[in-house]
């Protein structure tokens, strides 16, 4: 990109990105989209942001403009984030949901799932309390997990990542059980865990037709998203989860409104929510 980004045409590119996918690009946030679209712009020739919002507007545009949005969706994740949900997840919930659940199947969103990180960490989470709590969890675990990025979930598909990707929160530990060498030199994550999660392609901004949940993991997304788009996510989050359901949230994100359909629960450290 040879030129700064106007004004006008930084307007412009928050509302082409809203309308899109729901994020609402902060005020001072041209370095971030300078930064994610060079290389998009210098692929197809073009030199500044005005140029590739007029490509966009053109008909037959659809596969630049998902390009676009990847890259300015992609986030860095880790596996075992924030490590709270996923030890009130071993703590507490896989034992209630077993006590609950002998015979339906257990199911899991991780929702913005990104690379495959989170579900596959909840995976490895349900696995290491089957080995320590033989016989206590019956039930079959079903793990979907969504992104609006064909790109990441290519990634999370394969279920393939180099070691700079594997260091990124997996003790040694974890790699050796839930992880094998590839012939290329990276890591492949057993098929015990690969089975269990489910990839599919969905905005959150969008109708969700993916059934009902006993446990949606939606963290480090709704920060992206204006305060109605954020109670409306919120709210058709809630008519996915089964009665007694729960949500977990990102450790910077809350709760804020909506008591008549959540409420509050103290974990010590962490809070999540679960449907009234």
């Amino acid at each position: 990109m040879k030129s700064d980004i106007t004004p006008q045409e930084y307007d412009a590119f928050k509302k082409f990105l809203q309308d899109a996918c729901g994020i609402l690009l902060g005020e001072n946030k041209q370095y971030l989209v300078k930064s994610r679209l060079r290389r998009i712009l210098e692929d197809n020739q073009m030199t500044s942001l005005g140029a590739l919002l007029e490509h966009l507007k053109r008909p037959g545009r659809v596969p630049l403009r998902e390009v676009v949005v990847d890259a300015m969706t992609t986030n860095e994740t880790l596996w075992f984030r924030d490590n709270h949900p996923f030890r009130i997840l071993s703590d507490k919930l896989l034992p209630e949901l077993a006590e609950r659940s002998q015979l339906q199947p257990i199911r899991f969103w991780s929702a913005a799932c990104s690379t495959g990180q989170e579900p596959y960490s909840i995976a490895m989470a349900v696995d290491e309390y089957r080995r320590l709590k033989p016989g206590k969890l019956k039930a079959d675990i079903k793990i979907t997990a969504t992104d609006i990025s064909k790109s990441v979930l290519d990634v999370a598909r394969r279920g393939e990542y180099e070691m700079l990707a594997i260091g990124r929160g997996l003790s040694p530990e974890r790699q050796k059980n839930f992880f094998a060498q590839s012939s290329n030199g990276g890591w492949q994550i057993r098929p015990q865990l690969k089975t269990m999660v489910d990839f599919k392609e969905l905005n959150l901004l969008e109708r969700y037709m993916l059934g009902k949940f006993d446990v949606v993991f939606c963290r480090n997304v709704l920060i992206y998203f204006s305060a109605e788009l954020k109670k409306d996510i919120l709210t058709r989050i809630h008519a996915t989860l089964n009665t007694g359901g729960y949500l977990i949230l990102g450790a910077s994100e809350s709760l804020n409104g909506l008591p008549h359909l959540y409420e509050m629960v103290q974990c010590n450290p962490g809070i999540i929510y679960r449907k009234k």
